[in-house]
């Protein structure tokens, strides 16, 4: 099993920016892509950007490219996703995912462990 803990949520004004760490432990060495992804109150949840932990290579939503960035640290342990410029339509609960299967996705259903999930809050 691989657990995953998200950390580093919480209240920012807009313009701002925050850091979210993942953090997992347990069967790691079988993981082929991290991910994030967030929901909104009353909407589904959707992808926001994704990691080959093979290759580096990384996936972004049109709504954040170049706003934020996804990396890791080099022992593939921690995932962070740095996110900036930030606007009130982020606010959402973000959840770090795990894939044991896929190299490349940006589906949900490719990614079979998640965390708790950890709150964002952009204030106008």
């Amino acid at each position: 099993q691989v657990q995953l803990v998200e950390s580093g949520g919480g209240l920012v004004q807009a313009g701002g920016a925050l850091r979210l760490s993942c953090a997992r432990s347990g069967r790691t060495f079988r993981i082929y892509a991290m991910g994030w992804f967030r929901q909104a109150p009353g909407k589904e949840r959707e992808f926001v950007a994704a990691m080959n932990m093979l290759g580096a290579r990384t996936a972004y939503a049109d709504s954040v490219k170049d706003r934020f960035t996804i990396s890791r640290d080099n022992a593939k342990i921690t995932v962070y996703l740095q996110m900036n410029s930030l606007k009130p339509e982020d606010t959402a609960v973000y959840y770090c995912a795990a894939s044991s299967t896929t190299l490349d996705s940006t589906g949900d259903k490719d990614y079979d462990y998640w965390g708790q999930g950890t709150r964002v809050t952009v204030s106008s």
